[in-house]
C-alpha cells in the first residue's frame, strides 16, 4: 500500500541572491502525529538542507517556530498536518516583519520596543542580595500572571492589522509585557512607562480588533492588557487635570 504524503509550499528567499521571494514545493510523508515543524525538519534532513527556519523546543514553550500556515499565524510545533490533509499546506514567514532568509524574520524592532517600555522589574529601592528575595503573595502574583506567560512568539504582531499598517505601533506583546510589570507588586516603574505607553504609537493606536488574543498560544490576552491600560492612562490624565501637583 502506497504511503500517504502531503505537499508543502514553502516560502524561499535569499535577499543577497533573489530579486523576489518564491515558493518551493516539497512532498513529505504524512503521519497522524506529525506537525508542520516535523514536515519542515524532514525537508531539512532528507530533501533540501538549504531551507532555513527557527525552532528549538518543539513543545510550545520557546516561541521560536512561529510562521504563517495557510495564512494564519501559528506555532508550527502545534499545527498538525492532519488538520490540513489532504490539501497542500502553504508555509510563510510571519507577516509584518522583514525577512532575513526563507522563514526567518528580523526581530530587531520588537527587541527595541521591549527596551522602550522597560519590560523588566524596576524596584523603588533595590536591596542587596543579603536581604533575600522580593516576596509577594499568591494574590499579588495572580494580578499579573496571565500577562507573564508571553513567550515572545510574535504571532500577535503577525495578526495585528495596526502593526501591519504602522510599524511605529508598540504592538500587543510589548504593551502586555509592560502591563505585566505595572501590575507587579515589586515594581515601581509604572510612571516611567506611562509616557511611552500613553501615546498614539502605544495604547491609543490599538483599535481593539482582538486578533492578537485569538492567535496567542498561551492565552495571554494582550488585547485585554491594552484595554486595561487605556483605563489606567485615562485615570492618570484625569488625576493630572483635576488634582494639585502634590496630590497626584
Amino acid at each position: 500500500m502506497a504511503k500517504q504524503t502531503v505537499t508543502l509550499e514553502v516560502f524561499r528567499y535569499l535577499p543577497e541572491q533573489d530579486a523576489q521571494p518564491r515558493f518551493q514545493t516539497y512532498t513529505v510523508p504524512f503521519h497522524e502525529d506529525w506537525v508542520v515543524l516535523d514536515a519542515l525538519n524532514y525537508i531539512k534532513d532528507h530533501i533540501d538542507g538549504t531551507l532555513s527556519y527557527r525552532w528549538s523546543c518543539r513543545m510550545g514553550v520557546c516561541g521560536s517556530c512561529g510562521m504563517m500556515v495557510n495564512g494564519e499565524a501559528k506555532l508550527t510545533c502545534a499545527a498538525f498536518l492532519k488538520d490540513y490533509y489532504p490539501n497542500p499546506i502553504k508555509v510563510e514567514p510571519l507577516a509584518n516583519f522583514p525577512v532575513l532568509r526563507d522563514l526567518i524574520i528580523n526581530l530587531d524592532d520588537f527587541i527595541q520596543k521591549l527596551g522602550e517600555v522597560k519590560a523588566w522589574l524596576l524596584p523603588k529601592e533595590p536591596k542587596p542580595l543579603s536581604e533575600g528575595e522580593y516576596l509577594q503573595t499568591p494574590a499579588q502574583l495572580a494580578q499579573y500572571k496571565q500577562f507573564s506567560m508571553c513567550i515572545n512568539c510574535m504571532l500577535c504582531y503577525a495578526a495585528c492589522p495596526v502593526y501591519g499598517l504602522d510599524p511605529k505601533f508598540l504592538g500587543p506583546a510589548a504593551i502586555a509585557l509592560a502591563q505585566r510589570y505595572n501590575l507587579d507588586s515589586r515594581d515601581e516603574g509604572a510612571k516611567e512607562r506611562l509616557d511611552i505607553l500613553s501615546t498614539h504609537e502605544g495604547i491609543w493606536g490599538c483599535t481593539f480588533v482582538g486578533e492578537c488574543t485569538k492567535v496567542c498560544p498561551k492565552n495571554v490576552d494582550p488585547a485585554a492588557a491594552i484595554q486595561r491600560y487605556k483605563l489606567t492612562a485615562a485615570l492618570e490624565w484625569l488625576k493630572g487635570f483635576f488634582l494639585p501637583r502634590g496630590a497626584r
